[in-house]
């Protein structure tokens, strides 16, 4: 068995087919999904989502890339909605200067009331970080030092130093279809080097199709083929591979009840 720890099954790619999408995904031994929020507004579609599915269960923030359109989302805000049973983390929230969608101010802003929601909640904080590791990494260590909080970087294709960083913090790292692309030496290189019980996997689903999928719509059936390039990169059996980093997701979403 294995678990997606972050996909979009809110977006509208798969308003045709989500019910034979999850069926796959149990066919392909994916015991559990989490659907991750980029917009608090959106929140309301989510909860229908997780609400019709047992193994399905989401997250509750606003991405960077939205930063700018929800200013007024407060940490309180966010902890108040992470009440309900079938939310299981924050964010996701973090960081993105390679787009630039939101002012970086707005992004910092946002980002440090979702710190604040993890470290009151529990829950653990889906970080997106992107082109911004310098920054990314003084917040982290900042943050940290006014209380620790559980935090994935999630999708990682980052460098090695903010890598180390968020190991050294306590975070986890989590990898999607990108480690099976061709031109991703530098990342699998990471991920051989970092320790089996910080790792985690995920589609990002619909995005980054993993190969051989490569180039299509991305589902939570496809983290299996992640899985088996992670496992070939440390050197694992698949089956070794998916049970470490379903361990370290059920540790790690300690809101959700392992089947």
């Amino acid at each position: 068995m294995i678990v997606d720890s972050h996909c979009h099954l809110d977006f509208p790619d798969f308003d045709t087919d989500r019910d034979a999408l999850v069926e796959r995904a149990r066919a392909a031994g994916v015991e559990t999904m989490v659907t991750i929020s980029t917009r608090v507004a959106k929140y309301a579609g989510l909860k229908a989502i997780v609400e019709r599915y047992d193994n399905v269960y989401c997250s509750i923030g606003t991405h960077p890339h939205n930063a700018a359109e929800e200013p007024d989302v407060t940490t309180a805000d966010l902890i108040a909605l992470a009440a309900d049973p079938k939310v299981v983390a924050i964010g996701e929230a973090g960081l993105d200067y390679h787009y630039d969608n939101a002012p970086r101010d707005a992004q910092r802003t946002s980002f440090i009331r979702h710190i604040a929601a993890a470290r009151e909640t529990g829950l653990p904080l889906v970080i997106h970080a992107r082109s911004a590791d310098d920054d990314m990494a003084a917040i982290l260590r900042e943050e940290m030092g006014k209380g620790a909080f559980p935090a994935i970087l999630h999708c990682f294709s980052s460098g090695r130093d903010l890598a180390l960083a968020g190991i050294e913090l306590g975070l986890h790292v989590s990898f999607s279809g990108i480690l099976t692309f061709k031109r991703s030496e530098d990342l699998r290189a990471i991920a051989a080097g970092l320790p089996l019980d910080r790792l985690l996997v995920e589609t990002d689903a619909p995005y980054l199709a993993p190969v051989p999928h490569r180039g299509q719509r991305n589902e939570p059936s496809y983290v299996v083929e992640t899985a088996k390039v992670l496992a070939e990169t440390r050197g694992l059996e698949p089956a070794a591979l998916a049970a470490a980093t379903t361990d370290n997701f059920y540790r790690l979403f300690s809101k959700i009840e392992r089947p």
